[in-house]
């Protein structure tokens, strides 16, 4: 128990560095257009490379998901919603999934 608590604080000490070091550190502004445009997309990149390898074995079937990510990309291309997009991939890994 006394390891589990240990590894509990220490955990909380880094994220809560990790969130507070930036805020205490950059007190300017930051003026470079490199910076602030990688900045901004960070997000979505950590996003992406979290979720887009298990898109692939959602399903169990490498086939049914590669349907399902083909159909969500093609909806996406056509700025539709998050909705949409999640319906139709889901849709398109079902509609796969019962014709194999």
């Amino acid at each position: 128990m006394c390891k589990i608590l240990i590894s509990i604080a220490i955990m909380a000490g880094i994220t809560y560095l990790i969130r507070v070091l930036p805020v205490t550190v950059f007190h300017k502004e930051i003026k470079s257009d490199f910076i602030q445009s990688f900045l901004y997309y960070v997000p979505y990149a950590v996003l992406a490379a979290l979720t887009f390898p298990a898109i692939f074995y959602a399903t169990g079937n490498e086939l049914t998901s590669l349907a399902g990510t083909a159909v969500s990309l093609i909806l996406a291309y056509f700025d539709l919603g998050l909705v949409v997009v999640a319906v139709g991939a889901v849709a398109g890994a079902l509609i796969t999934s019962l014709f194999l």
